[in-house]
C-alpha cells in the first residue's frame, strides 16, 4: 500500500485567466432594463395607442360640429389664461373649475390657443391628450385586473375607436378630463406593494376626478371597496384612514374657495356654492322617462344608440357578466348601478353622463371574453370545470361572435363619417360671414361656442352675449337694461333653438328678428339673424313696407332702356329682391350710358336675402375705367364694399347692412 506521502503529486495545471460574465441585469443601463421587462407589454400597447391617437386626431375640426358646451368649457379656459379669471361670465359654481383648469394649463404651456383660428379646437387638442393618457390607463388597470395583454389591448382598443366612444372623446366634455383620474384612481387602488402610498394616490386622483366634474363622485363606493378588498388585514384601518382623510381635505379645498370669496352661502347679488349644488341635486328640470318620445332622455339615449348599440348591448351584458367574476366584481357592480341610476324618478340625465361608463364597459367585456377563453382552454387541457362554467364561456363567446360580425359594418360605416364629413362649415362659414359683415361694433346674442372667436376679432367682450346670460346673469343683465332688444345681431345655431326657447329674452329675439345668411340644413344649420328692437309685429310691417318700395322701384327701373337684364333679373327687381342700394346706383349708371348687367347670383348664405351684388358691364362707348370711377366716386351712403374687375366687367358688391329709409315710400 502506498503512503499518503508516496503518493505522485496531481499534475498542476496552467493557470487560465478566467473572462468573468457579467451578472444578470449588470452593463445594462436602466432604460434597457426597463424596456426589457416591459417589451412584450408596449408591443401590445403601442400600437393601440398610435391608433386611438391616428382616429382621434383624424377630422377633428370637422366632426362633430362645435356645440354650446364645448364653447362655454373653451372659453373658461381661455378666461383662466388670458383674462386671469375662473370664467369668462360671472362663476356659479355650476361646476368645480378644476377640469377647464386643466385644459387651460394644457393650453398655456403648448400654445394651443395661438395655433388656431378656431379656439374650440384649442381645446379639443387638450382633450385628445387627456384621451391618450386614458387610453393607456385602461390599459394598466386591465393588467392590474389579470387581463392577458390581449383582452387589455381590447378594452383600450374598444375604449378608444367605438363610434360611442369617438363621438364625446372629440367633444370638450369636463367628463373626458375626469375619466383618466378616475381611471388612475382604481390603478392605484389595487396597488400591492407600497400600498400606503398608492391609496393616498388613489385619494387625490379621486378628488381630482371629482373636482373636474361633480357626477364622478357616484364612483366612490365602488373604489373604497376595491380599496378594501385589496387592503391588507393588519394595516386597512389605518390605509383607509390616510386614503379617507386625503379625500376630505381634497373636497374642503372647495369649500374653502367659496368661503375665501365669501359665496358658500345664498344671500343678496351674489352667487353661492350651496345654491349651485341645489341646481345640481334637486331644482334642476329631470330629463323626462325613456318612453316618452319627446323627453330629453329618450333624446340622449337615442343618440347614444344610434352611435353603437352593439358595444350599449355588450357592455351591459358584460356587467351581468362580471358580477359572476371576482376579479372585476366591483366595476361590474359600479356600471350596473351607473346604468339603473340613469332610470331614477325625477332625475336628469346629462347627455355626456356615457362618458364615464364607456371604459369600465369596455373592460368588462375584455374580462368577460379573458375569461371565457380561459375556461374554453382549461377544459382542453383536461382541466375540471363545472359545467355552469363551461356552458357560459361558450354562449358568451357565441355573443362576441355575432357581436363582431354586427361591429364591423356598423363601425365602418360610423367612423367614415367621423374622418369624412365635414359637419361644422355651417359654423365656420356663419362665423366668418360675422367677421366680415356685421360691424363690431354691433352687440350679438351668440352660441357660446363662437364667443371666443368673436372676441378674438375684434368684438367687444361685452358686447359679445352667450345667450344663456342674457337673462341669468346679474353682470350682463345690468349690461342690457332692456334685454334682448339691446342687441343687434343673433347667431342661431341648434343650442338657440331648443335649449334657448326656455329663456323669454331669447325666444322674443328669434321672434323679432330676420334671417340675413343661413348655412347647412336640419340640425347643423347656423344662422345669423337681424334683430328688430321694435318686435316681431313692428319688424314684420316694416319688412312688408321695405318690399314693396324696392319692388316699385325695381319695377320702375326695369323699364328704363339704359339697362340690359335677363328675364331672370327682371323678375328680382320687380319681386323686391335686389339691395335698395343696387336699385338706385343701377339707375344712376344708366342715366349715365347703356350697362348690361348679369343674373344676380346671392352670396354664400344669402340665397334667401336680397341680392347685394351685381356684375355689370358697360355699353355706349363707356369704358370700363369710367364705371369703376363712377362707382368708386359714390358717396358714402351708395358706396359700394368692393368693386373688382373680371374680364371686360366689374363685380359690384355692397355690405350687408344698408342703410335705413332708402326707397321710404
Amino acid at each position: 500500500m502506498t503512503a499518503t506521502i508516496e503518493r505522485p503529486a496531481a499534475p498542476v495545471r496552467p493557470a487560465v485567466p478566467r473572462v468573468h460574465e457579467p451578472a444578470p441585469g449588470r452593463g445594462r443601463t436602466p432604460v434597457g432594463e426597463w424596456f426589457r421587462r416591459h417589451g412584450r407589454s408596449l408591443a401590445w400597447l403601442l400600437p393601440v395607442l398610435a391608433i386611438a391617437a391616428t382616429v382621434q386626431a383624424w377630422n377633428m375640426a370637422g366632426s362633430p360640429q362645435r356645440i354650446d358646451d364645448e364653447g362655454t368649457y373653451t372659453a373658461q379656459a381661455w378666461a383662466v389664461q388670458h383674462l386671469g379669471e375662473l370664467t369668462h361670465y360671472t362663476y356659479w359654481y355650476d361646476h368645480p373649475p378644476v377640469g377647464w383648469l386643466q385644459i387651460a394649463a394644457y393650453t398655456s404651456l403648448t400654445g394651443a390657443f395661438s395655433r388656431y383660428d378656431i379656439a374650440v379646437l384649442a381645446a379639443r387638442e387638450a382633450v385628445l391628450a387627456f384621451t391618450l393618457v386614458a387610453v393607456v390607463l385602461v390599459w394598466l388597470l386591465g393588467r392590474k385586473l389579470g387581463l392577458s395583454r390581449p383582452a387589455a389591448a381590447v378594452a383600450a382598443l374598444v375604449f378608444a375607436v367605438s363610434p360611442l366612444a369617438l363621438q364625446f372623446h372629440r367633444t370638450v366634455y369636463l367628463d373626458n378630463i375626469a375619466t383618466p383620474w378616475l381611471l388612475a384612481a382604481f390603478v392605484f387602488a389595487l396597488s400591492r406593494r407600497y400600498q400606503l402610498a398608492g391609496y393616498a394616490a388613489a385619494s387625490l386622483t379621486f378628488g381630482i376626478a371629482v373636482l373636474s366634474k361633480e357626477t364622478y363622485l357616484l364612483a366612490l363606493p365602488f373604489l373604497a371597496w376595491t380599496m378594501w378588498r385589496g387592503a391588507d388585514r393588519s394595516t386597512r384601518r389605518y390605509t383607509l384612514s390616510i386614503a379617507a382623510s386625503l379625500l376630505v381635505l381634497v373636497g374642503l379645498g372647495y369649500v374653502a374657495l367659496a368661503a375665501v370669496k365669501g359665496e358658500l352661502l345664498p344671500g343678496a347679488g351674489r352667487v353661492s356654492l350651496l345654491e349651485g349644488v341645489q341646481f345640481q341635486l334637486a331644482t334642476r328640470e329631470a330629463s323626462g322617462s325613456v318612453f316618452d318620445t319627446g323627453s330629453l332622455f329618450f333624446a340622449t339615449v337615442s343618440q347614444w344608440w344610434q352611435l353603437d348599440p352593439v358595444l350599449i348591448v355588450l357592455g351591459v351584458v358584460a356587467a351581468v357578466v362580471g358580477l359572476f367574476l371576482r376579479r372585476v366584481r366591483p366595476i361590474a357592480v359600479m356600471l350596473v348601478f351607473l346604468v339603473a341610476f340613469m332610470f331614477r324618478p325625477g332625475g336628469y340625465l346629462p347627455v355626456p353622463y356615457v362618458i364615464m361608463l364607456l371604459p369600465f364597459a369596455a373592460l368588462l367585456v375584455a374580462a368577460a371574453t379573458d375569461a371565457a377563453v380561459r375556461a374554453v382552454r382549461a377544459r382542453r387541457a383536461g382541466r375540471a370545470s363545472t359545467v355552469a362554467a363551461r356552458t357560459g364561456a361558450v354562449a358568451w363567446l357565441a355573443v362576441t361572435a355575432v357581436a363582431l360580425v354586427a361591429v364591423v359594418p356598423l363601425w365602418a360605416v360610423q367612423l367614415r363619417g367621423f374622418v369624412d364629413a365635414d359637419l361644422d362649415a355651417p359654423m365656420r362659414n356663419a362665423e366668418t360671414w360675422v367677421e366680415q359683415n356685421v360691424p363690431t361694433d354691433s352687440r350679438l346674442l351668440v352660441d357660446d361656442a363662437v364667443w371666443v372667436d368673436l372676441v378674438n376679432a375684434g368684438f367687444a367682450r361685452e358686447n359679445v352675449i352667450w345667450f344663456y346670460k342674457i337673462d341669468t346673469d346679474g353682470a350682463v343683465q345690468a349690461q342690457s337694461p332692456n334685454g334682448w332688444r339691446d342687441s343687434d345681431y343673433l347667431f342661431e345655431t341648434e343650442s338657440v333653438r331648443t335649449s334657448g326657447l326656455a329663456s323669454a329674452d331669447v325666444r322674443q329675439a328669434l321672434e323679432s328678428s330676420t334671417v340675413v345668411a343661413s348655412f347647412g340644413e336640419g340640425d347643423q344649420q347656423v344662422a345669423v339673424r337681424r334683430i328688430d328692437r321694435d318686435g316681431a309685429a313692428e319688424a314684420q310691417r316694416t319688412a312688408d313696407e321695405a318690399a314693396a318700395a324696392r319692388s316699385r322701384a325695381g319695377s320702375e327701373l326695369a323699364q328704363n332702356p339704359g339697362l340690359q337684364v335677363s328675364s331672370t333679373f327682371d323678375q328680382a327687381l320687380t319681386d323686391g329682391r335686389l339691395d335698395p342700394r343696387a336699385v338706385i346706383v343701377l339707375g344712376q349708371l344708366a342715366a349715365i350710358a347703356p350697362v348690361s348687367v348679369a343674373d344676380p347670383e346671392g352670396l354664400p348664405g344669402e340665397q334667401e336675402s336680397l341680392f347685394r351684388q351685381f356684375v355689370v358691364t358697360p355699353g355706349g362707348g363707356e369704358s370700363l375705367a369710367d364705371l369703376r370711377a363712377t362707382l368708386e366716386g359714390l358717396g358714402d351712403v351708395y358706396a359700394p364694399q368692393s368693386v373688382e374687375q373680371e374680364g371686360d366687367a366689374l363685380r359690384v358688391t355692397f355690405s350687408a347692412v344698408p342703410p335705413e329709409g332708402l326707397l321710404a315710400p
